[in-house]
């Protein structure tokens, strides 16, 4: 698979027997078929991260922007907004591709038929951010109309309003914390706050981010969004082992042979911070990995999620 990864995969492999030989053990790896798998696990995760450096370079049509054209694409659609210079739809849109991910069956259709108000207009973040209320109360009209589902990681959303998890909760607390100044002003605030480190940035923004239904790992592919998208100049410099399940299962089974094992996230952490000096992928690239491996650990599944 991928023969021009190939080198790559053989150097992951052999940085992973490498560190269990001389820093630390690595039982998960014990069954080369796992180490192979694991290492292609890796190597399927940097080239997720390298398809959103290809979409950023390249020149993006206007209808693939539109949510009522045939050619809509969420992501392709963030790129257009960056390139035209309208960040604020851009981040915008990555809040709505967190908050509804993107199930394999139906993809993004969900998020299309919110965004594009069912064929009839777009909700843009100038007219949401203008007037909340006209948007979720077209919401709460007409959420049994709107086609698709949410994503694996989202499926306990809902858009009926008598929900716990309603949508009107999640839009206003995203509001709030965004402020009526918008995301450029408050990434920009934030930056300044954190200070130029990117980590610093990601983790302050982690902990700062108080919206409803976004846990763990909402948060974090959301922030990790803003940073593929290079719309906030930070980069996760921890896996944030604290609340997740598939990536804590994943760095047990790695370092204790054992998924259910006892070790706690810190000690997980110290653990990857010194694999990764030898394996160079980076926490975002780490985590998701990690996470995958862990479900079929000797038989390598590409998953597109």
């Amino acid at each position: 698979m991928w023969p021009s990864r190939e080198n790559r995969r053989q150097a992951l492999m052999q940085a992973m027997r490498q560190h269990s030989n001389h820093v630390r053990p690595l039982p998960g790896i014990g069954d080369p078929n796992a180490c192979e798998v694991l290492a292609t696990q890796f190597v399927a995760s940097e080239r997720r991260e390298d398809y959103y450096k290809r979409l950023r370079s390249r020149a993006i049509s206007a209808d693939r922007a539109d949510p009522n054209h045939p050619s809509f694409d969420a992501e392709r659609a963030v790129v257009y907004h960056i390139q035209i210079g309208n960040v604020e739809e851009a981040a915008w849109l990555i809040f709505l591709m967190t908050h509804f991910a993107k199930p394999a069956d139906s993809g993004w259709l969900r998020l299309r038929q919110v965004y594009g108000e069912l064929g009839s207009g777009v909700w843009s973040w100038a007219r949401v951010s203008a007037a909340p209320n006209r948007f979720l109360t077209w919401i709460e009209a007409n959420w049994e109309n709107i086609g698709g589902k949410f994503g694996n990681h989202r499926k306990y959303e809902s858009l009926d309003p008598e929900a716990n998890r309603s949508f009107r909760r999640v839009l206003t607390d995203y509001l709030a914390w965004i402020g009526p100044a918008g995301h450029l002003s408050f990434f920009g605030n934030a930056v300044r706050i954190a200070g130029n480190a990117p980590g610093t940035i990601f983790d302050y923004l982690y902990r700062d981010m108080a919206v409803i239904s976004f846990g763990r790992l909402a948060k974090f592919d959301y922030l990790s969004l803003l940073a593929r998208y290079e719309i906030v100049p930070m980069h996760p410099s921890s896996a944030y082992f604290s609340g997740a399940t598939g990536p804590v299962r994943g760095a047990r089974l790695l370092f204790d042979g054992n998924p259910e094992s006892p070790t706690s996230s810190a000690r997980l952490q110290s653990y990857v911070d010194a694999l990764d000096i030898d394996i160079q992928v980076g926490m975002q690239v780490m985590e998701d990995a990690l996470c995958n491996w862990q479900k079929s650990p000797t038989h390598f599944v590409h998953f597109l999620g």
